[in-house]
């Protein structure tokens, strides 16, 4: 086959470059431009897609011996995915750039580039897996699985993608990377968005949606506790920098329940109101065949989250899982991936969507019996 590996700079890519051209495809290497004007990405970033990475993904691709290209996505990374943060952000949801830039950019863009120019498929450097019925599975890594980042994915786009590295733990892909002879062997991982070079969300956020006092207050009583600057600069489930003028009666530490953007207010309370059981999607992507009824599975509700036991119920317009435990600090704006956890080979993926409402119900009802859940 001919394989368009994308490589981002980083050990994992490279390997997985490698392992396309050592299975016997026809490989070509490409690194993605995501930043309008790269120089802006100073040296030493902890994210990803600096001039660093790029020089990097070059040398990578001649030890292999393929060719290699750059490709510009600066315009549609920046709409798609940037655009995309500060929208949502501003609406009092918390985004997953990373889902947003696999869905939009690596498995949509490049992909429909690769194919047009003849490819036959996209490798890339994620720790996850495909089995033998073309299923999205988690990776043998559980510690280094993205088969989350990677639920939006269509089947289409699925049935072209190859994740070489699935099957491998992380220090195996780093002592192959040495025995190749690739400089990037240990180079470290990158753990911040991309964009976002220093790692300060806030400051970023700040920068491009501004500054506007707002009232922190106590969900219970409706007490002014403190002052913001920005309501887009909290998320629900954080308990730091809240900036409290006096701590809480009892003593216990206070989370953020809610962001209402219309006001400006952030209200705040014990941890224990963070609990939720029930969770609401927009429309699903499905990668394997729809489902309608109620039917019990595995959800995940975070890159690298704990995994809950949900009953799960779907329409055309969403997903509603009934978590079987609660979950805390569930924020829209992220994913709800469902795992089948009896299917062959590991978990299965079998949908994800987009997190749009939370709720927590003191009585379970009959999960199956309530219409709409």
């Amino acid at each position: 086959m001919r394989v368009l590996a994308a490589m981002s700079g980083g050990v994992d890519s490279a390997v997985a470059a490698a392992r396309a051209v050592e299975a016997g495809h026809d490989v070509t290497g490409v690194h993605l431009a995501l930043s309008k004007n790269p120089q802006t990405y100073r040296t030493g970033a902890r994210g990803c897609c600096t001039i660093e990475d790029s020089r990097d993904a070059r040398r990578a691709a001649d030890v292999i011996g393929i060719p290699f290209y750059v490709w510009d996505m600066a315009e549609r990374f920046h709409q798609d995915v940037v655009e995309d943060f500060y929208a949502e952000y501003a609406s009092g949801r918390t985004p997953n750039p990373c889902l947003r830039c696999n869905e939009k950019i690596k498995f949509a863009a490049v992909l429909d580039r690769a194919m047009a120019l003849g490819f036959d498929a996209v490798a890339t450097g994620h720790y996850a897996r495909k089995g033998p019925d073309g299923l999205l599975r988690r990776a043998v890594d559980p510690g280094k699985d993205q088969s989350y980042v990677l639920g939006v994915l269509t089947p289409a786009q699925l049935a072209h993608s190859m994740f070489p590295l699935g099957d491998t733990p992380k220090d195996l892909v780093r002592a192959e990377a040495e025995e190749r002879g690739l400089a990037v062997a240990r180079k470290p991982d990158s753990h911040d968005i991309c964009f976002i070079a220093d790692g300060d969300t806030s400051g970023f956020l700040k920068n491009r949606l501004g500054s506007e006092e707002g009232d922190i207050v106590d969900s219970g009583t409706g007490e002014v506790l403190g002052s913001h600057d920005g309501a887009h600069q909290f998320t629900v489930g954080q308990r730091h920098g809240l900036g409290l003028r006096r701590p809480a009666a009892d003593g216990k530490p206070r989370y953020v329940l809610s962001i209402t953007p219309v006001d400006n207010r952030v209200e705040v309370g014990p941890r224990d109101a963070l609990r939720v059981d029930r969770i609401r999607t927009a429309a699903p992507v499905w990668l394997d065949e729809e489902r309608t009824g109620p039917f019990e599975a595995e959800v995940q509700l975070r890159a690298h989250g704990q995994v809950h036991p949900a009953t799960v119920a779907a329409d055309a317009d969403g997903l509603t899982a009934r978590l079987h435990r609660p979950a805390y600090g569930v924020a829209a704006g992220q994913a709800l991936v469902v795992y089948d956890p009896d299917a062959e080979a590991g978990d299965a993926v079998l949908a994800s969507g987009t997190i749009d409402s939370t709720e927590r119900t003191e009585v379970p009802a009959s999960f199956g019996e309530a219409a709409g859940v």
